[in-house]
């Protein structure tokens, strides 16, 4: 069995924020991320290798085992459903929420809506167990515009600061979830190269603890 542990991070904002919560931990790659081409990455510690691949990839990854560990956002998460994953851990960062949205003012009737997402099982989860009948249409970006362009009554989207939905004339509705970055481990992996994971989850741990304490004290 191969000892070498494999860390799948996500792309983006995520990744901004891990990179220095993984050299609080200890764990920094041996290149940089941003610079290079490459996917894949040695690290400091020889048994850990990291890969770089979307976010909405890495619980896929991570639960078919090609990555042991993964880092992801707890609406990927959502999204994707949780088989076969292990979720041991809150790493406290991009945080933001899970929301419906809509045009100021104009509020829909609540029997049937028509939302526009990209998170489609979320959505229809949340709608239903509002006694709401809703059709869903998946969109891949600018979500905003559904509503403008009349393709929507709703959107079911991330809202960090509000100013997109400001500057198009929108509001944020409903919280469906408060979201996170997640870590994730393969259930077989935890299993089988439990030695080598358990250090690695504590290694996040206290470097997530010794952030929030810090934070208090400032």
């Amino acid at each position: 069995m191969s000892k070498q542990l494999i860390l799948a991070l996500s792309k983006g904002r995520i990744l901004q924020e891990t990179l220095p919560l993984l050299a609080d931990a200890g764990i920094t790659p041996l290149e940089d991320l941003g610079k290079s081409r490459k996917l894949l990455f040695d690290t400091n510690l020889p048994e850990v290798k990291l890969v770089v691949i979307r976010a909405t990839d890495v619980p896929t990854y991570v639960q078919l085992g090609a990555a042991d560990l993964g880092v992801a956002g707890k609406d990927v998460l959502l999204e994707h459903g949780e088989q076969g994953l292990y979720e041991p851990l809150d790493l406290e960062i991009a945080r933001c929420k899970l929301m419906t949205a809509g045009i100021k003012g104009e509020l829909p009737g609540h029997a049937r809506r028509r939302v526009a997402t990209k998170f489609v099982d979320v959505a229809r989860r949340y709608y239903a167990e509002q006694g709401i009948q809703a059709e869903v249409i998946k969109l891949y970006g600018a979500m905003e515009l559904a509503p403008l362009m009349n393709l929507a009554d709703e959107i079911v989207d991330i809202v960090d600061t509000g100013n997109t939905l400001r500057a198009n004339g929108m509001e944020p509705r409903e919280l469906i979830a408060t979201i996170s970055t997640r870590l994730v481990v393969n259930k077989a992996a935890m299993t089988m190269k439990h030695r080598q994971i358990k250090p690695l989850i504590e290694r996040l741990r206290a470097a997530v603890v010794d952030r929030q304490s810090t934070a208090v004290s400032n």
